[in-house]
């Protein structure tokens, strides 16, 4: 290296430092539900892992919940152990650890800081839009095994109890008011129906189906051993099959009050006398069909699986790249811009390429853990929705026990009346208690950290934010009118003979071809992923509406950042990315 080179090297890192330090580093605002019941025992924050009243279900003792926080503020991993009373767990079973509460204290060298991202106050106790979005967790539980066919058009089976479950919905409060603060998709009358509901809140989400074509697709492969729609995704020379295990339909957890507060006291009951997943399989594999198949996804798979697969299916597509990046990729066309007809001479690949996007798209994701960390933990430390049940359960003693509440409990019971019968029904049914308890996707319950934010949506806006900053996001889904080797092949592309969408037939067994009214685009595809996965940790009954919108929102500004410094790295030809965010704007990154 040449001295020269050393400085340019020392003056781009500095200067990718001053970027960052320049954004505005924001203020982290909780909703006050931590200080304002901390009388009622921290009945508003998360303390799953310590010890809990047997009758009332909040944390026994303050002190333990405030040295917990203390534990947080520390930042230290020993002060968890040595300062933090916990229970001990049932002889033959083993305690369930927090995990990584230090993680948002980390730096890092690329991308902003874990705590220069933030997300707004959480909806606190009391208001129409936590009544409104813990009434979508329940309904999302008891529509778990409801084929997803049936959101997407009428008369299939369980329709009645999707009509049911969005009528009670559109009842509330929070939807009569038009969804303030965090709206969701509607009709032109401003009301949930079954093509918008439980969708998201992006541009796209609510066209088509209700999955997202990369959670089902394959892609075609030299050999011309499989097809797209055979759903195997080629990955080198190997393959990825889209197919799941699937659980057992109408099982779920902690409907009874002894396994709810078993699992809060942090034991880990898939390790108590024998291994278990916590769920109960078929041992079958089919193309995900219901919510609980889309739960038991993001219940096991790696936090960026469903991105790297979809980058893999864009690149086996021969997919456009952005055109801000045409040159350096060699992808669009393939030919000079400036020279029509002259083919490029040099591609991407480790510049702005496949090994480029595809690094890129599963290293943005540990960044993106660390800020939803800092969230989670330093900021909100807010109750999971399995807790927030568990208080409309109690409501009445609660309120009784604590006056600080002033009838909080009972006012939210009472604002989800329609719905909480429903569970109630439910849970008699199938538990044999008419309990207000959350059903659960999985025996364990959610995971040992609060709620706000979410780390899977969190992780979802960064990495299909980096998808949609390499990949033309106009491009639209059916049979290539391209004239390249893509012609006659299904995938997104500028130019189609016709548009065309898959979908599972025959019980998930295989997809199947259907012609769309209007074309399905990269944008919408892409944004419709990053909900689906967010919004499947809802419907196994872990997070809330809110926990994916700002979450997924945050995931994009860590994205942002990252390209940001990328596009300062290559001193020649000049990157620019244009992206749409999941609001609709569109933005432009780097030199112009």
């Amino acid at each position: 290296m040449t001295q020269d080179r050393a400085e340019s090297a020392l003056r781009i890192r500095i200067e990718a430092a001053k970027q960052a330090h320049n954004h505005t580093h924001p203020r982290h605002k909780a909703n006050g539900d931590e200080e304002r019941y901390s009388a009622a025992n921290y009945a508003m924050s998360f303390t799953k892992g310590l010890d809990h009243d047997p009758n009332l279900g909040v944390v026994a003792k303050k002190h333990h919940f405030e040295a917990f926080r203390d534990a947080i503020d520390e930042g230290r991993i020993e002060r968890f152990t040595a300062r933090v009373p916990v229970p001990l767990a049932p002889e033959a079973c083993k305690r369930r650890q927090w995990e990584a509460p230090t993680a948002g204290t980390a730096f890092d060298l690329q991308g902003p800081d874990a705590q220069a991202v933030t997300m707004p106050p959480a909806p606190a106790l009391c208001s129409d839009e936590l009544a409104f979005e813990m009434a979508e967790v329940y309904e999302l539980a008891l529509l778990r095994d409801v084929p997803l066919l049936s959101f997407d058009q009428d008369g299939g089976p369980g329709s009645a109890a999707l009509n049911a479950a969005i009528s009670r919905l559109n009842g509330l409060g929070y939807a009569q008011s038009g969804f303030p603060g965090r709206p969701r998709k509607t009709d032109s009358a401003g009301a949930l129906t079954r093509q918008t509901a439980f969708r998201g809140s992006s541009p796209g989400v609510e066209t088509g189906p209700y999955l997202s074509q990369f959670m089902w697709i394959g892609n075609d492969d030299p050999a011309s051993i499989h097809s797209v729609a055979d759903g195997y995704v080629r990955y080198g020379a190997q393959f990825i099959d889209q197919r799941v295990f699937y659980p057992e339909d109408g099982k779920d957890y902690m409907q009874l009050w002894e396994d709810w507060l078993t699992v809060q006291q942090g034991v880990d009951v898939n390790e108590c006398g024998q291994c278990s997943e916590g769920q109960s399989f078929t041992g079958q594999q089919r193309f995900i069909c219901t919510p609980r198949d889309l739960a038991t996804y993001v219940h096991f798979d790696a936090l960026y699986q469903a991105y790297l697969n979809a980058c893999v299916i864009l690149l086996g597509m021969k997919t456009p790249f952005d055109a801000g990046i045409a040159k350096l990729s060699g992808m669009r066309d393939m030919y000079d811009l400036h020279a029509p007809g002259t083919r490029l001479n040099t591609g991407g690949f480790a510049l702005y390429g496949g090994p480029h996007i595809l690094t890129l798209v599963t290293e943005v994701a540990t960044r993106a853990l660390k800020a939803v960390r800092y969230q989670k933990f330093n900021t909100h430390l807010r109750l999971r929705p399995e807790a927030l049940a568990a208080r409309i359960e109690k409501a009445e003693d609660l309120d009784k026990a604590f006056p600080v509440l002033c009838g909080a409990f009972g006012k939210t019971s009472k604002q989800l009346a329609d719905t909480v019968k429903a569970v109630r029904d439910f849970n008699q049914a199938r538990a044999g208690d008419a309990t207000a308890l959350l059903p659960m996707a999985f025996a364990e319950g959610s995971p040992m950290h609060p709620s706000y934010g979410a780390g899977h949506a969190t992780v979802a806006g960064a990495c299909v934010t980096i998808l949609k900053a390499f990949f033309d996001t106009g491009t639209v889904l059916g049979i290539s009118d391209e004239d390249d080797c893509t012609r006659g092949k299904p995938g997104f592309y500028h130019k189609i003979s016709e548009p065309l969408y898959f979908m599972p037939v025959e019980k998930g067994e295989k997809l199947d071809t259907r012609r769309p009214e209007c074309p399905l685009t990269l944008e919408g595809e892409l944004n419709k992923l990053a909900a689906n996965i967010s919004i499947g940790r809802n419907m196994a009954g872990v997070h809330y509406f809110s926990d994916y919108y700002d979450s997924l929102r945050m995931g994009e500004q860590v994205a942002i950042g990252m390209l940001e410094e990328q596009a300062l790295c290559y001193p020649t030809d000049k990157a620019v990315f244009s992206l749409p965010t999941f609001d609709g704007d569109l933005i432009r990154i780097g030199a112009r």
